[in-house]
């Protein structure tokens, strides 16, 4: 039962990470990121660091790694962000 729960995990993960990375290598390959919503991105950012905690809690690798690469693709998105709002100034 452990084992079939990881393996659910993993999957979800896997879909999870998937659904991030078109809209990163869109944002990256333009260079723009004007269109993100910056406050969903620091939502997302919170909320992925939180279910990294959780994962550490609960010792699940699958909601550790997931989340630690979700965040890496938030994080260079509101760097992007960033980026975008301090050229319009």
């Amino acid at each position: 039962s452990l084992n079939l729960a990881n393996q659910i995990g993993t999957v979800a993960s896997i879909i999870t990470v998937g659904a991030f990375i078109p809209q990163s290598v869109k944002i990256l390959r333009q260079g723009d990121a004007h269109a993100v919503s910056l406050r969903m991105y620091l939502l997302l950012v919170t909320a992925s660091s939180l279910w990294i905690w959780f994962g550490f809690v609960i010792a699940s690798i699958p909601v550790i790694a997931t989340n630690i690469i979700c965040l890496l693709l938030q994080l260079s998105t509101l760097g992007l962000k960033a980026r975008t709002l301090l050229r319009k100034r």
